[in-house]
């Protein structure tokens, strides 16, 4: 028994029962020419007919078949037949349902579409006029004057009438002579009429809806293979029923067809037309699901493809997981697929089999434009992200940054003058590859007031960058004041218990001046510090050598701890310089919000060092941990002398795991 019965008039209906048969689905599938049986594939799974049927041996077929499914995918034009197929499919009780061409649904065609539907000749004769290109008008001869209104109508316009004396004097008295007045008698075949394409150089193919006695499927079918614009005279008749992928959908369900698509991550640039690779445009044009952000679809117009939009890696997992219909995927990702990438979150959802296709990252393009190279530059993302744009700069002669949001620019600018950054050079670019593409260079006193949108990138160059690989920062240099400060002996070994990481997330609780919170910044530039002190007079002197060594990245919080730690982000690193009295509180709440964090307490006292060794006893960490007594002297003249001056002796305790 054949499990679908297929009508299959349309390049959409052999596009079928290459998918029935394809997955062993078997299809008994009616065409009407012989050239229609010959596109068909050959498949044991797959039987053709020509044969011509009207209603009742459409019903005596059917109650033979006795098929689970009767498809009708015949032309839209062929209104009778469609009539035939569904009043036969009533009579004998099969299941109808009608496949409809894209486009036969929507009455507003796009000028990108392959099949453009328009009222009238003189509409025709408009729409030509605002498109560039040889057409070939195949509407006969009555309303062949509308078409003299087109722009060098003699030279762009070709048109085939009958062959009879007088039909061809009319035609050349409207100024169609020599060989673009084509007189011939039809029917014309298929072939014909891509022979005559291909020979004209044709781009649109104007004809009325004559349906199937009059070429229209022949037309059609010539258009569609020459990649070019039919352009057609009245609009086929409005009917209900599925579109083609609609279609694959509910045969995907009903048969159970599982299908593994080929999927393709794809970088497309940075977005205007032309940025794509012409290895990732192909696989888009013959892709039948594409899948991207509303941006990124705007710039892929592929008009047979099929469009998600969707930007979250678990959500386009989910939709391609629950629709097997889709043999071609590409998913739009914007720039390049290894440069802050949805691609990441998307390989670990997809199956091992996907294939990623580079885009040009604005990178590239931005540093080709300023004519500079960009093997030595520091890459970083301000896009979705927080991220320490001045550390970046203060650390790195030249940067690269990505840019999200609205007047970044002039935000960042004005924090580089804050901190005494006034002579590095930037260059901005906006709306990179697009038609209001804007490149910039100046400093950040230029462009204080730069108004950006999101779309923007910017590079970099500091000369003064600070490439120091170690830390150590003389105590002269901190502002002081009345405010405790932990001694610069103390404060380098005390760091180095502390295996910060450039991306670590640090609290300096009882920061006091700020001297360790300022070389934890400096060194973490990639993190954050939230340095929480509970003085006055402490958090003012803070916020002051905050300024002073330009680190944005160093975050005040005033208050008492723990409570004042309670919304901060988990840290992966904590130094305790002082308590308050809440040293066991303190440590509770830290390994509560990060069981493997990196703990190093200073203590002076010999309670406190017992109260941490008891704490340790109690909760347990990774790792044993580190005890340092440490006692510093310096060299302080005395006349032509120099005595060493000692320094209260320290105990420094690190205890706990990596970064989580």
């Amino acid at each position: 028994m054949n499990q679908v019965l297929l009508f299959a008039g349309t390049i959409e209906g052999r596009k079928i029962a290459e998918y029935l048969s394809s997955n062993h689905i078997s299809v008994y599938a009616c065409v009407a020419t012989e050239y229609g049986e010959s596109l068909l594939p050959k498949s044991e799974y797959l039987q053709v007919s020509q044969e011509r049927l009207d209603e009742g041996q459409m019903a005596d077929l059917m109650r033979r078949l006795q098929p689970e499914l009767v498809l009708d995918a015949t032309h839209p034009y062929a209104v009778e037949v469609t009539e035939n197929i569904r009043r036969a499919a009533q009579k004998t009780g099969c299941d109808y349902q009608r496949l409809l061409r894209a486009g036969t649904m929507e009455t507003d065609e796009t000028e990108s579409s392959r099949c453009v539907y328009v009222e009238s000749a003189r509409e025709a004769a408009e729409w030509l006029s605002r498109h560039e290109g040889n057409a070939l008008i195949t509407t006969g001869s009555k309303e062949l004057a509308a078409f003299t209104e087109v722009s060098d109508y003699e030279k762009r316009l070709y048109a085939r009438v009958l062959s009879l004396p007088k039909v061809m004097e009319q035609c050349a008295a409207l100024g169609f002579t020599g060989a673009h007045l084509i007189g011939m008698q039809g029917p014309f075949s298929t072939a014909l009429n891509r022979a005559m394409i291909q020979q004209l150089n044709i781009r649109y193919l104007v004809t009325k809806d004559t349906g199937i006695t009059g070429g229209f499927p022949q037309k059609e079918e010539a258009a569609l293979e020459e990649k070019i614009t039919l352009l057609v005279i009245g609009r086929p008749l409005q009917e209900q029923g599925l579109s083609y992928m609609d279609c694959r959908h509910m045969l995907t369900e009903r048969f159970q067809i599982r299908v593994r698509p080929q999927i393709a991550l794809i970088g497309i640039g940075m977005g205007g037309k032309g940025s794509m690779t012409v290895q990732a445009d192909a696989w888009c044009s013959k892709a039948d699901l594409l899948i991207g952000a509303g941006r990124m679809l705007q710039h892929v117009e592929h008009s047979r493809a099929c469009v998600y939009q969707e930007y979250r890696a678990e959500k386009i997992a989910e939709y391609i997981q629950n629709h097997g219909e889709y043999e071609k995927i590409a998913i739009l990702l914007s720039g390049d697929v290894g440069f802050y990438s949805g691609a990441k979150k998307l390989l670990a959802l997809l199956p091992r089999e996907t294939i990623l296709y580079p885009g040009i990252a604005s990178v590239v393009a931005f540093c080709a434009k300023l004519k500079v190279s960009w093997e030595d530059l520091y890459l970083t993302s301000a896009h979705g992200k927080n991220s320490n744009l001045v550390g970046c700069i203060r650390h790195n002669s030249k940067v690269f940054a990505l840019l999200g949001k609205e007047n970044q620019v002039q935000e960042l600018c004005r924090k580089l003058l804050l901190y005494g950054m006034e002579e590095v050079r930037l260059a901005v670019g906006t709306r990179l590859s697009y038609e209001e593409e804007k490149i910039q260079w100046g400093t950040p006193s230029d462009f204080i007031n730069l108004e950006t949108d999101s779309l923007s990138v910017l590079y970099v160059e500091n000369p003064h960058a600070d490439h120091r690989i170690t830390h150590g920062v003389s105590d002269s240099q901190f502002l002081r004041d009345k405010v405790p400060m932990t001694k610069e002996e103390v404060r380098e070994v005390s760091i180095c218990k502390l295996h910060l990481c450039r991306d670590s997330v640090i609290y300096d609780i009882g920061a006091g001046s700020g001297s360790l919170s300022v070389e934890m910044a400096g060194l973490a530039w990639e993190g954050e510090v939230y340095a929480i002190e509970k003085k006055e007079t402490a958090v003012e002197l803070l916020q002051k050598n905050k300024e002073r060594f330009g680190v944005d990245n160093m975050t005040i919080v005033a208050g008492m701890a723990p409570e004042a730690l309670e919304e901060l982000p988990a840290p992966t690193h904590a130094f305790i310089g002082g308590s308050s009295g809440n040293l066991k509180e303190i440590c509770e709440l830290l390994l509560r919000k990060n069981p493997k964090v990196r703990i190093v307490v200073n203590a002076i006292t010999l309670e406190t060092v017992s109260e941490a060794l008891n704490l340790l006893k109690e909760h347990g960490t990774d790792g044993e941990p580190e005890i340092v007594q440490i006692t510093a002297a310096a060299a302080k003249q005395a006349g032509p002398y120099h005595l060493m001056m000692g320094q209260n002796p320290v105990y420094i305790m690190a205890f706990g795991g990596t970064k989580a």
